[in-house]
């Protein structure tokens, strides 16, 4: 725990003036980022008497090592510069609102010739128009089917469309009336795509228009005596009604507006959002985050709005942002906004009418959702402080780990061999930190080898770290070899690159493998730059033997090792002949087993994954430089492997983006590879043959 009077800067070198400052930690980690009209003003309070500060403010400066800051010309800059900062270092202890899920919009791709209607999630893509968010993707749907009597717009996926197309028959909404079957020409590209822009007008709350002239023309058709189209045009109308009562008019003029509520107490805080767009609750969402220090309603305000609208633009940001508290001051925020929108925006407080009583069911809303929050986690707060403190006390430990990596080997009969690291601080996963090793020092299966080199190159790449970072004073390890990264990386080591996928990463909430490379910036997430308080490794007494012999090789004593053994769930340490036994209903067991679990899973979805690309693996995946699209072009003009490995250079070279170099690598490939076996037909014995 650090002394932040050791860091403090003396009151004359900060200047009076707007900026944004970052404290960092002893290993130069970004851990939080603020914003501040005056900076000496503001970075004044972090220093007071500890016992004067928020809980969490208190542990942030005593995790500190240091604080800096940059100062900018206005108050706007310095709140675009501290959202960038928080976006590119993602600070611990930042109010970040943290949501499980990626709300889903109604998506129409207007850049397409064929426009299509359909649910996205994710970032926006340009060119496609956009309606929500809603709460359930199957709102999405009841909504489109409605009103695909009316605005028969395509839905269907490309391989669908090309499908149709490629045959002359059209899919079964084609058949129904429910899409214009634009893949067999029933409706020419013009006709279709002003269909579709009439579909984005009635989203877009221009509802009125559509209604008339359907009236109209079921009472042309009544007098005409044409009983059947009246009907069904009766119809249509019917299911638009129905289609906009699952939109109720909240607030008058097609008002485009979002209203943000906020419920909070000492410790955490929820936010609540109601979309409307043409005076209709087109969508709702809503976060709940931690509080960091005692911050202010307009301060949690202010946050919301930067992760709302830091990445978007445009009509994506309302003319109308109605909030329970302005941020303090407002002008740089709104001023924001403004630019955001390249229109003018406008950030208030509701007094009175339909916006204050819209206003006050959104409120309800957020303290719903708190409440809700708190009973589903059961004081998670105090629960993980719990854990970590019996974890410390069993293993003996001076502080909380706040930190914890795990790691797990596996393996299917000795093939395939892979290691996972999973990391957890405060007691949550950090995703974004995972890594994926595949063991190269050796063939076949053995565990505790295994062990000893994963643990050996994951803490290398971290004495590089230091080293680079100008922690070491010289570039000699402990035991008196280079550091991995200082020399020139050879094959087998986690040096450089070139190494292929000895250490991966993953995306944060998915298993894609994401190639990873250092980055020089200090503070930033880096591949193994920040060392845990707790390895943990799945296994007993032989794998914590080799993760702290490992250790020891690289002269690294201030990290703890333990194992959890899976067959009686005993934790066992270093040294020791006799596990250390944790009760049942200990927190701290149960978190030990959520990490070890977790590294499991992630390693054997790594070890799945690389042997079902081993079995699919063919004869042009060793041609060096070819890629998956020329691979497939030649699939595709040659019909089959075997015709291509009898096609001479000249006919290789016919495939586009193939030239005589990289035909001549493939014949050379092919013609080395050794033919697949027939297929046989085991029921008849017939020997089936490559077509």
């Amino acid at each position: 725990m650090a002394d932040p009077s050791s860091y403090r800067p003396r009151p004359g070198d900060i200047p009076d003036s707007p900026g944004v400052y970052r404290f960092r930690d002893e290993h130069r980690r970004v851990i939080y980022v603020g914003k501040a009209k005056s900076l000496r003003q503001r970075l004044a309070n972090y220093f007071q008497d500890l016992a004067n500060l928020h809980p969490r403010t208190r542990t942030m400066v005593t995790t500190a090592a240091s604080v800096e800051w940059t100062v900018v010309s206005t108050e706007v800059e310095a709140l675009q510069l501290e959202y960038s900062w928080i976006k590119e270092y993602d600070p611990r202890f930042n109010v970040k609102y943290r949501d499980d899920k990626s709300y889903p919009y109604l998506a129409v791709t207007m850049s397409e010739q064929f426009p299509r209607v359909q649910v996205m999630r994710g970032h926006k893509k340009k060119g496609v128009r956009y309606f929500g968010p809603y709460a359930h993707a199957w709102a999405i749907r009841d909504t489109v089917d409605l009103l695909l009597r009316v605005f028969p717009v395509r839905t269907c996926s490309a391989g669908v469309f090309k499908n149709a197309a490629r045959t002359g028959r059209p899919c079964l909404l084609g058949y129904i009336g429910k899409c214009s079957a634009p893949c067999v020409g029933r409706i020419t590209p013009e006709d279709h795509q002003e269909l579709a822009e009439e579909f984005c007008d009635f989203m877009a709350g221009r509802t009125g228009t559509y209604l008339r002239r359907l009236e109209k023309q079921m009472t042309e058709a009544a007098e005409e005596m044409e009983y059947e189209r009246a009907a069904r045009l009766r119809d249509d109308i019917e299911a638009l009604k129905k289609a906009m009562e699952k939109n109720a008019v909240v607030l008058a003029d097609a008002t485009d507006a979002d209203l943000i509520a906020v419920a909070e107490d000492e410790l955490e805080a929820a936010v609540q959002i109601f979309h409307v767009r043409g005076g209709r609750v087109r969508g709702q969402r809503g976060w709940v985050t931690d509080k960091v220090e005692e911050v202010t309603t307009g301060a949690l305000v202010e946050h919301a709005l930067q992760q709302l609208y830091g990445e978007e633009s445009g009509d994506a940001v309302p003319k109308e942002v109605l909030v329970p508290a302005l941020p303090e001051p407002v002008e740089p925020v709104q001023e924001w906004l403004t630019g955001r929108r390249g229109a003018n925006v406008s950030l208030r407080i509701p007094q009175r009418g339909d916006k204050k009583a819209l206003m006050e069911t959104v409120q309800r809303n957020a303290q719903q959702a708190l409440a809700l929050h708190k009973t589903k986690r059961a004081s998670d707060l105090t629960t993980r402080s719990r854990a970590l403190e019996e974890i410390a006390e069993a293993l003996d430990l001076d502080s909380a780990p706040l930190r914890i990596e795990c790691y797990d080997i596996s393996h299917l009969q000795g093939e395939d061999v892979v290691a996972s690291m999973v990391v957890f601080e405060d007691g949550l996963q950090r995703k974004s930190e995972y890594r994926r090793f595949q063991i190269k020092g050796f063939a076949g299966q053995d565990d505790v080898r295994s062990m000893h080199e994963v643990i050996t190159r994951r803490f290398k790449r971290y004495l590089a770290e230091k080293e680079r970072t100008g922690e070491w004073a010289d570039g000699s390890l402990a035991d008196g070899s280079l550091a991995e990264g200082s020399g020139t990386g050879g094959p087998g080591t986690d040096g450089s690159p070139a190494d292929g996928d000895g250490a991966l990463t993953d995306s944060p909430g998915s298993d894609s493998l994401v190639s990873d490379s250092l980055k020089d910036d200090d503070g930033r997430p880096k591949k193994f730059a920040y060392p845990p308080q707790l390895v943990v490794v799945d296994g007993g007494q032989p794998q914590v033997a080799a993760a702290r012999r490992a250790l020891d090789e690289l002269g690294i004593d201030d990290i703890a090792v333990c194992g959890l053994a899976k067959r009686l769930e005993e934790v066992w340490v270093p040294g020791e002949d006799d596990p250390v036994v944790l009760p049942r209903t200990s927190e701290g067991l149960y978190l030990l087993q959520r990490v070890r679990d977790e590294a499991h899973r992630f390693a054997i979805t790594y070890q799945r994954t690389k042997r079902t690309k081993r079995f699919r693996a063919g004869p042009l995946d060793d041609v060096p430089g070819l890629g998956e699209t020329r691979k497939q072009a030649l699939i595709k003009h040659f019909g089959s492997v075997k015709k291509l490995r009898s096609a001479t250079i000249e006919q290789i070279q016919e495939v586009p983006g193939i030239g005589r170099k990289t035909a001549e690598t493939i014949a050379v490939a092919l013609a080395q590879a050794a033919p697949a076996a027939p297929a046989v037909n085991t029921a008849t014995g017939e020997i089936i043959l490559d077509d």
